[in-house]
């Protein structure tokens, strides 16, 4: 039998669309071919006029059998203190960048994260739910 998720349906919906739109207008204005680091300048412009509550590198630390690592991960962004945000500026998006994403969900208890690559044309989407 065939599943498939209702887009109703999907976890944190009105907020990932919120983040979207956004992110679609910072392409829109920028283009494709910045570094990373130009879109999340863009995005963070674009959160604080829209009003949405963001955290820009978000550090969490990471566990292995109940032990400290010393390494820990900071996440490009937490939206709405539900979803990750890994924004990326590359030819597209890879598996290990959904991996990584699926990790980082797992080390920060949020459910939904979204993966944009703003290295192409148009603006590229995942989304990647536990």
């Amino acid at each position: 039998m065939d599943y498939q998720i209702r887009q109703d349906n999907l976890p944190y919906k009105n907020e990932t669309d919120l983040i979207i739109n956004a992110a679609i207008e910072v392409h829109k204005n920028l283009g494709c071919g910045f570094l990373e680091i130009v879109y999340k300048d863009a995005l963070c412009i674009e959160f604080d006029s829209r009003g949405y509550f963001y955290e820009r590198e978000k550090y969490y630390p990471v566990y292995y059998k109940d032990n400290l690592l010393p390494h820990s991960f900071y996440a490009d962004f937490i939206v709405f203190d539900s979803v990750i945000l890994e924004i990326k500026g590359k030819s597209g998006i890879a598996n290990e960048d959904l991996a990584q994403t699926i990790n980082y969900l797992k080390c920060s208890e949020c459910k939904v994260g979204l993966v944009l690559n703003f290295g192409k044309t148009t603006l590229e989407i995942r989304r990647v739910i536990l």
